[in-house]
């Protein structure tokens, strides 16, 4: 993409594998320094390596971002390092797949914290330093699962859907601080997460049968989006969710 991030700071988080990585490379390969988190700490070390490859700065932290005191002590050191916080991508998340009556509160409490009160977390604490700077894009990684159902993910879909009405809100709220705010809705995408469950010959043809593309999606289309939104080429978009499924939704 022809989009120059040269001087300014991303924080991305859970960009350790799959599309967080991938929306970290894709900024770092835009011109961005990075701010990276994840608790696999293998796989944030791989994605540090390659962000230093393409000769960007980088700080890395092992963070759980359900976590206020954890997320806190994270974005106050990365802008005493890197002075400044430019772009927030909310991209850590999980998932418990078990029918309701089989869920366990911590089931929920887990998955609630992760998606919805991380996502709560960072942009609470970067979007404070965000008003100071009077400037800001945020985007937050929700999923399809936030606005169609595909049981049994209960609690996963409940925390995507309080991510795109958390965005729209945050969007009207700190429009008159300069801050853009964003969401984006990813379909079924090949990542080391889903890989072993598109596997099955079932769910695939299951999942393929029903996107009009005919094909899952790859890590760097969910992240050039993001490079997009991060950008000024997305300066009058605010309060939007982008929905990135090879046409599941349209349906």
């Amino acid at each position: 993409m022809n989009i120059d991030l040269t001087g300014r700071v991303a924080l991305v988080t859970g960009s350790g594998r799959g599309i967080g990585r991938a929306i970290a490379t894709n900024l770092a390969e835009s011109g961005a320094d990075l701010i990276i988190n994840d608790l696999d700490l293998p796989s944030m070390e791989k994605a540090r390596d390659k962000i230093v490859s393409l000769g960007r700065r980088v700080v890395t932290f092992h963070c759980d971002v359900s976590r206020k005191a954890d997320v806190d002590r994270m974005v106050e050191a990365s802008v005493g390092v890197l002075g400044k916080i430019d772009v927030l991508v909310n991209n850590a998340g999980t998932v418990v797949r078990k029918p309701m009556e089989h869920y366990a509160e911590e089931d929920w409490d887990r998955v609630i914290g992760v998606n919805l009160k991380g996502t709560f977390n960072l942009c609470r604490a970067v979007g404070a330093q965000m008003i100071k700077q009077h400037s800001g894009a945020i985007i937050n990684i929700a999923s399809i699962m936030g606005e169609v159902a595909l049981p049994p993910r209960a609690s996963y879909t409940a925390s995507k859907g309080g991510i795109i009405m958390l965005t729209k809100d945050l969007a009207m709220e700190w429009a008159r601080h300069g801050i853009r705010v964003n969401s984006i809705s990813p379909g079924w995408t090949v990542t080391e997460m889903t890989e072993k469950y598109f596997s099955q010959e079932e769910v695939r043809k299951f999942m393929l049968e029903r996107i009009p593309l005919g094909r899952f999606a790859e890590p760097d289309e969910i992240a050039r989006v993001a490079v997009f939104l991060a950008s000024d080429a997305a300066s009058y978009v605010t309060g939007a969710n982008f929905m990135v499924d090879g046409g599941w939704t349209a349906q």
